[in-house]
């Protein structure tokens, strides 16, 4: 079992203690974002979308494959955050 964290400790709590910090608004203006590769949670919260909504859009090729790492574990590149930008912008539009 997690123990509690102490007041003064300020880790995010989360699977794998992470959180997403960044939100699609500021991703744009960050150019060490764009370097960055983020993962299929981290794309997930950052759009607020499921998981099997990001692999359904890559089997129908409305999104690019994303590239994989040494675990094959899905890799979102600045290009990859773009399209899905662009697809929800275009979704929501309609």
């Amino acid at each position: 079992m997690r123990k509690s964290s102490s007041a003064g400790d300020e880790r995010p709590a989360g699977p794998r203690g992470t959180r997403v910090q960044t939100k699609p608004s500021d991703w744009d203006s960050s150019k060490s974002s764009r370097n960055r590769s983020f993962s299929t949670i981290e794309v997930s919260h950052l759009f607020d979308i499921s998981k099997a909504t990001l692999y359904r859009w890559e089997r129908e090729g409305l999104i690019s494959m994303p590239s994989r790492d040494w675990r094959n574990w899905r890799l979102y590149t600045a290009t990859n955050i773009s399209e899905i930008k662009t697809l929800i912008r275009r979704r929501v539009v309609q």
